[in-house]
């Protein structure tokens, strides 16, 4: 019996997981498996670009978790440098082109969409200049890295010296703080343009607000209700600043944080189902909706979001791996599914951790869920332990029940990851009221005798109780 055949479009995350998985299940007599990757590297943490750019990270390869040749080696044909222009679903196949331009059609069993993302980038005058940088893949790293040595090598041989450089970074989301970070690092005056009215979009207003203050108490001037409207170019037709409805922002470097979106033209262009946000809509074992034999995951799908019962875009390396896990068990004739998502997420932005996980009072009220919101205040640790940092913690429950529906944490160091603690309560289907039984370590290096996110829970647990006796 003549192998099947399994090809894969995306090298990185989901794509290798999948294929990587899918080996393990099946030997190459029983499954062949290709992969096709357009860019050079493969199976790469894009999450850590931006500490590599601030120099944390300082060996590009410390990145990559598996190289071409490492797959290669394991029964994967790996092909770079090789883009999927053209999917004939009828057909089984897949229209594919080399780095020298030649086109071919691949045949296929099984199909495995890990297209990923692409950056938003918004058809502004200059928008295409040099020096104008996105950080979505690690070609764009070094890119961005490139540039700036060469940027600092001609201003050192020119007599200018390094004092004075300046970064603008066009919004304040994940990767518009992370970078931040990254420039202040690297002794950049920084700007963060911000069209909303408030940073890190992801958190409700008065813990974005703690967000804004934090930047500013930095020394990154962040500027919100700023509409960028071009970005301002020298005589040379490159970067130097940009331009919103109110100022004029003088930069060396430009980034754009504007956040991604997913990437499948190649499967809207053949007719493949699409959410809301444009992601390929899949059942919980990765399958894509109405074809047996093709599969997808990564930041180019939608997924349940368990709290809200709704479909969202989460462009998450967490969930990447986990769907390739999924895809590849299948493909491989084993079982595996992946129920959805409670949303959570925690960036840094120098010493300041931000975290969420579950709903914001506009995503509840979205849904028509009723809540009880409380904010609290506390330590990292025991509040006479030498190196106790403060920390914010916001609740949201729901009335009458008091089931759990949001955490949003912001602190200094050691805030950040308790939001895992409300992350498995979401899971689990917790109220406010169980969560504050539960059995947490405690020393003083570690914790108050109350972890923060207990006393948010004991609060929150009062103020539906309130709701409960019809108040």
């Amino acid at each position: 019996m003549a192998a099947q055949r399994m090809v894969v479009i995306g090298g990185d995350a989901t794509g290798m997981s999948a294929a990587s998985q899918a080996r393990r299940l099946k030997n190459p007599e029983e499954l062949e498996i290709v992969a096709f990757e357009r860019g050079r590297f493969s199976s790469y943490s894009a999450c850590g670009i931006p500490y590599w750019v601030g120099g944390e990270v300082t060996d590009r390869d410390a990145l990559i978790a598996r190289s071409p040749e490492e797959h290669r080696s394991r029964g994967i044909d790996l092909r770079m440098g090789t883009e999927a222009v053209e999917l004939d679903v009828p057909g089984q196949r897949v229209r594919v082109r080399d780095g020298s331009g030649t086109e071919r059609w691949e045949g296929f069993d099984h199909l495995v969409l890990a297209t990923g993302a692409v950056p938003v980038r918004p058809p502004l005058p200059g928008i295409d200049a040099e020096g104008v940088h996105g950080v979505q893949t690690l070609e764009d790293g070094q890119r961005l890295l490139d540039a700036l040595e060469h940027r600092v090598e001609s201003q050192d041989g020119g007599g200018g010296g390094r004092d004075g450089r300046r970064a603008v970074v066009v919004g304040a989301g994940y990767i518009g703080v992370e970078m931040a970070e990254a420039f202040v690092r690297r002794g950049y005056r920084v700007t963060v343009l911000e069209k909303a009215e408030q940073p890190m979009s992801t958190l409700d207003p008065d813990m974005g607000e703690l967000v804004h203050e934090a930047m500013c108490g930095m020394g990154i001037e962040t500027v919100l209700g700023a509409a960028v409207t071009g970005i301002l170019t020298d005589e040379r037709g490159r970067a130097r600043g940009v331009a919103t409805e109110n100022a004029e922002y003088p930069a060396d470097v430009v980034v754009l944080g504007l956040g991604v979106r997913p990437a499948t033209e190649l499967a809207r262009e053949a007719g493949l189902p699409l959410g809301g946000s444009g992601g390929l809509r899949t059942d919980l074992a990765m399958r894509v909706r109405g074809h047996e034999n093709i599969w997808a995951g990564g930041d180019c799908v939608e997924v349940l979001n368990l709290v809200s019962g709704r479909a969202q875009h989460v462009p998450l390396g967490t969930h990447a791996n986990k769907h390739g896990r999924v895809i590849g068990a299948n493909i491989g004739g084993d079982y595996a599914t992946f129920p959805g998502v409670v949303g959570t997420a925690v960036s840094k932005v120098c010493d300041l951790e931000i975290a969420r996980t579950g709903l914001l009072e506009a995503q509840a009220a979205e849904v028509g869920l009723r809540f009880a919101s409380v904010v609290i205040e506390s330590t990292t640790r025991a509040g006479y332990y030498p190196g106790t940092r403060p920390i914010r913690v916001k609740m949201i429950a729901e009335r009458r029940s008091g089931r759990l529906l949001g955490v949003q944490i912001v602190g200094r160091e050691h805030a950040g990851k308790r939001v895992d603690i409300a992350a498995v309560a979401l899971h689990a289907g917790m109220t406010v009221e169980q969560m504050t039984a539960l059995d947490l370590g405690y020393a003083p290096p570690f914790s108050p005798v109350w972890d923060p996110v207990l006393v948010a829970a004991r609060k929150a647990a009062a103020a539906t109780a309130v709701h409960r006796d019809g108040a």
